[in-house]
């Protein structure tokens, strides 16, 4: 489906034909006209797994074993570390005999109760004697369950001297060894497991550029539809071999940057990409009568892009508002040239307003 940006401009292309190049004077000429042209906008980009989760130790201990490498991958409850279970295992060994002690105490006291029933009865006994003998026996319940409750404290604790992966992922690094005293309020955690099955690609658009993506489609959620999917160049400059599509886009913008965030999926079944790397993100975008003229035929003034018409055989200097696109190689000229116009291409550097430039005609 062809798309549209809300603006207007001129191509520097003949309608279905390619850009009107002349060599004149030693410097090349193009005639610019309206025509539509797909291009492709860059945007710097960090990579994140799925899931990046910190591993934190929840009980203190050296640790005794080190079940994993770095790099490597793990499954969801496969156990990581093992942190010194020793004192763990005595803490439960007394919670269990704890529970014990307070089974019995339970016992004695239930048959105390029914013994001072059968002589209350009887008359034996006062009904003082018979009601603190059910106190008794509630706080022998009462201790019995604070007994079991300690023993399920320790049984946890025992367990979490196995630090187990929480989902599946790959290990990242291993900053603690075999001997290193652990605990729950680590500075750095134990490591990290990243779920790299899928890869969050996280890049900005200023604000401008959010407005005019929205005018294009209509709104946000009808550009996260039909947005068309995009590419990811690799830091090394490789394009990444599988397409991704843009699935968030934030409705805050930064008050420091001026920028919105954007979050992309990316598949990776072949683990190329890792989780903290960087790239660029690649848009395709069609834009509809509009010109783009190379970044060679302009020069800049004062942050202003001008370029060199020729206008009569000279050269006349002209200020245009441009978009930069295909990271900045081109722009969309947006004003400032109309159809039909002649431009000098290249080695506008070396120009003076009013230099002689003959335009050969075809």
């Amino acid at each position: 489906m062809k798309t549209a940006i809300a603006l207007w401009c001129i191509v520097a292309v003949g309608c279905k034909q390619s850009p009107v190049i002349q060599q004149s004077s030693g410097y090349a000429t193009m005639t610019v006209f309206t025509s539509e042209k797909t291009l492709s906008n860059n945007y710097s980009a960090s990579i994140r797994g799925k899931q990046d989760i910190d591993i934190y130790p929840q009980v203190s201990g050296f640790i005794t074993k080190l079940c994993v490498a770095e790099g490597e991958s793990v499954k969801k409850g496969q156990v990581l570390f093992i942190i010194d279970q020793v004192p763990y295992q005595a803490a439960l060994n007394t919670a269990i005999a704890n529970v014990e002690a307070a089974k019995a105490s339970v016992a004695t006291a239930q048959l105390t109760y029914e013994s001072k029933q059968e002589l209350y009865k009887n008359k034996v006994v006062s009904e003082f004697d018979l009601k603190t003998a059910y106190n008794t026996l509630l706080s022998a319940k009462a201790q019995l369950a604070q007994a079991e409750a300690q023993e399920v404290n320790a049984r946890n604790n025992l367990s979490y001297t196995e630090v187990k992966s929480p989902s599946n992922g790959v290990i990242g690094t291993l900053p603690y060894r075999v001997g290193a005293l652990v605990s729950a309020s680590l500075p750095k955690p134990l490591t990290t497991v990243s779920d790299n099955s899928e890869m969050y690609v996280y890049f900005s658009m200023t604000e401008n550029q959010l407005l005019a993506l929205t005018r294009q489609y209509g709104s946000k959620d009808k550009a996260l539809e039909n947005m068309p999917e995009i590419e990811l160049q690799l830091n090394d400059k490789s394009l990444y071999p599988q397409t991704g599509k843009i699935e968030t886009i934030s409705g805050v913008i930064d008050q420091n940057t001026g920028t919105v965030s954007l979050r992309a999926a990316f598949p990776n079944e072949e683990q190329l990409l890792n989780s903290g790397g960087s790239g660029n993100v690649i848009i395709p975008v069609t834009y509809d009568n509009c010109v783009v003229i190379p970044q060679a035929a302009t020069f800049e003034i004062q942050d202003r892009v001008f370029v060199f018409k020729v206008v009569d055989g000279k050269t006349q200097s002209a200020p245009v508002e441009v978009t930069r696109v295909n990271g900045g190689q081109e722009y969309i000229v947006n004003a400032g040239l109309n159809s039909g116009d002649v431009i000098v291409a290249e080695g506008v550097g070396l120009l003076r307003e009013g230099t002689p430039i003959e335009v050969k005609q075809n």
